[in-house]
């Protein structure tokens, strides 16, 4: 047993001398190999289309730590690491002690992050937690330790760190308090140093019950670490502060969306080097056109309610190649991260129909192919029924023309022509024009009830304003490292999938949702806002009990905008208004200096022909009103359009 005991004794000493010598060894190399320029990475430049810097995580508002509030520093080093100034990277009994807690309560209640190692994260593009990224993190970890002090180390850490959206701290104290970080009280570095844990939610701009309970924890710490007393810390919770959220940077509200999408698609690209320290920071240019951005917002805040916490979406963007010129994920990137533009999916509603009126003028429907809309049930197997309705329960209960159907975005219409044709149709089509959410073969397809993203409506819309080519939707341009080194150039990528002649027939079909001519028993969808349109446009509505949406284009421009509530409450009418009026005076201030070559030419194998806008018939001398639609040659009509209600066997009118 003595014996035993004694082998045990020496295994474990010879462990500890390898161990020993294996962590020393590590940092001795890590002392021989080149020293990281810590100043200049993790700082990225965002260029607009006119390479005019507009933002980013640079360098610009870097502040010596000399010059920072000592409450800001004892605040961070007390609830992020207060052992900062003992240990060599890793503080090894707060992660036996990390590790002791989660495994006793079966889930992640504490970390140990040292705030050498946080630094060490932050100079990597993304967070991807897999044991490559964790190996790579911790000899970052390393390499600091052996190369900064640890003055040097908090510096960087303090200049780089997330606050809400807001990058280092002398632009955070900026942007919440409009005061350098050397003038920071104890109350407002206690709300600051909090954020850094999860800064969509402890942001004072978010929740300030969320940050005021964060703040009191960070106080706590501060007198149980002895940087503060028992009554500083009281005296520190009772200040009411002042939130400014502005930044000298303009529209920051609406950039930081904008930026955020950049990032998103930067850390796609396999060009780029998986951290800022290979590359010394990135020169990122960006399709962003900056007075879009600002005429998009400024139209935001002039419609929307201020009182209301009802949240928009939109994206401004070239058809003909795919770039996004402007985009907002909500109304405010301080008080909501959440990038609905891209990452939100909702039913489109009779944003959908479009794609499924382009189906049918594919296969053989004309512009004046007539169904009768009435209050219909439709019966299918089993005996289940579908029951759609048109918007306030009108109906013409007459034949009318597909022109008409789309003007007024009549539902009945749209269902009978989805089932028509077949549902898998417009499933294909969506696929063809770059939709990549799955979408169900049902009859209410017709009607959007799927959920799709704001940004693949975007894709599969550009297709129609560009006549016809699937393209992908681009933030950046080129990608350069710190010394002007193109790591990547984004080469537009155009798939031709729909029919040129077929798309320009359309397009001009949904430029009659504002047209006068088919005021009759209903108004077109967008007659509210056609006095202040003065080009000619494509437009489509959408309104679902929770959503509403809106696309428009010509040649030139397409933009999309969703508005809704985060938690699907139902909204009114009135709530659906706004978008269109910003849709409208967005799109009408870009061209309002350009010259009117908006609009598509016409494919030589196209005729227009005057016909009753609602019956879709040739006129007579008895019609009332008049309009000129568009048909491939040979199609178009000679006297009455077939009515096609009896070809559909599964409908019974109510």
């Amino acid at each position: 047993m003595m014996k035993l005991f004694k082998k045990l004794i020496k295994f474990s000493l010879i462990s500890l001398l390898l161990m020993f010598l294996a962590y020393n060894s590590i940092y001795l190399y890590a002392k021989v190999t080149p020293k990281l320029s810590i100043n200049s990475a993790n700082g990225y430049y965002l260029y607009d289309k006119n390479g005019e810097l507009f933002s980013g995580n640079s360098n610009d508002g870097w502040i010596k730590l000399k010059d920072i509030s000592p409450n800001l520093i004892n605040a961070t080093i007390s609830i992020e690491d207060k052992n900062f100034f003992n240990h060599d990277g890793f503080d090894y009994l707060r992660i036996v002690k990390a590790m002791y807690v989660n495994i006793k309560n079966k889930m992640k209640l504490q970390g140990a992050s040292t705030i050498t190692q946080q630094y060490a994260r932050n100079l990597f593009l993304d967070f991807d937690k897999n044991w490559g990224r964790k190996i790579n993190e911790a000899w970052l970890t390393v390499r600091l330790e052996s190369h900064y002090s640890k003055d040097e180390i908090l510096e960087g850490y303090l200049n780089t760190i997330n606050y809400g959206g807001i990058f280092g701290i002398e632009n955070a104290s900026k942007y919440y308090f409009g005061k350098s970080a050397s003038d920071l009280t104890l109350a407002e570095a206690t709300i600051l140093a909090g954020i850094p844990k999860s800064p969509s939610y402890y942001s004072p701009l978010v929740d300030q019950t969320a940050a005021k309970k964060r703040q009191q924890i960070i106080l706590n710490s501060m007198v149980k670490n002895e940087f503060i007393t028992e009554k500083q810390k009281n005296d520190a919770a009772k200040v009411e502060l002042t939130y400014i959220g502005k930044s000298q940077k303009a529209n920051l509200s609406t950039l930081m969306y904008y930026q955020n999408a950049v990032i998103d698609e930067l850390k796609r690209i396999k060009s780029i080097p998986a951290s800022f320290i290979e590359t010394g920071g990135l020169k990122i240019y960006t399709n962003l056109d900056i007075e879009v951005q600002k005429n998009m917002e400024a139209n935001i805040n002039k419609y929307m309610d201020p009182k209301s916490s009802i949240e928009i979406a939109s994206i401004v963007m070239d058809p003909n190649t795919g770039k996004i010129v402007a985009l907002t994920g909500g109304r405010d990137y301080s008080k909501s991260q959440y990038n609905r533009a891209i990452s939100a999916k909702r039913q489109v509603g009779s944003t959908m129909k479009p794609f499924l009126y382009y189906t049918a003028l594919e296969n053989g429907f004309t512009p004046s192919t007539t169904f009768t809309s009435t209050k219909t049930t439709f019966t299918f197997s089993e005996d289940k029924t579908y029951s759609p309705q048109n918007y306030g329960n009108s109906y013409p209960n007459k034949p009318i023309s597909m022109a008409a159907a789309l003007a007024y975005s009549d539902n009945i219409y749209a269902v009978k022509t989805h089932l028509f044709l077949g549902e898998e149709m417009l499933v294909n089509t969506m696929k063809r024009v770059g939709v990549k959410t799955p979408v169900a073969p049902i009859p209410s397809l017709a009607l959007g009830s799927e959920e799709i993203s704001l940004l693949e409506m975007m894709t599969g819309y550009a297709a129609l304003a560009n006549e016809g080519y699937k393209i992908e939707p681009s933030f950046i341009t080129k990608v350069e490292d710190i010394n002007g080194n193109i790591l990547y150039e984004h080469n537009t990528q155009k798939e031709s999938v729909l029919n040129k002649s077929i798309v320009y027939i359309l397009n001009e079909m949904l430029n009659n949702c504002y047209a006068t001519e088919f005021i009759d028993y209903n108004y077109p969808t967008c007659m509210s806002i056609a006095s202040k349109l003065s080009k000619k446009y494509a437009i489509k509505t959408g309104t679902t009990d929770t959503d509403h949406l809106i696309f428009g284009y010509n040649k030139n421009l397409l933009m999309g905008l969703w508005s809704g509530y985060d938690n699907n409450t139902y909204t009114t009418s009135a709530e659906g208004s706004p978008i269109k009026h910003i849709w409208a005076d967005t799109m009408e201030s870009y061209f309002k200096d350009k010259d009117d070559n908006s609009w598509y030419n016409m494919p030589i194998n196209i005729v227009g022909a005057l016909v009753e806008p609602i019956s879709g018939n040739l006129v007579t001398k008895n019609s009332n009103k008049k309009k000129i639609l568009y048909y491939i040659k040979g199609t178009e009509p000679t006297s009455t359009e077939q009515n096609l209600d009896d070809l559909i066997p599964t409908i019974k009118t109510d």
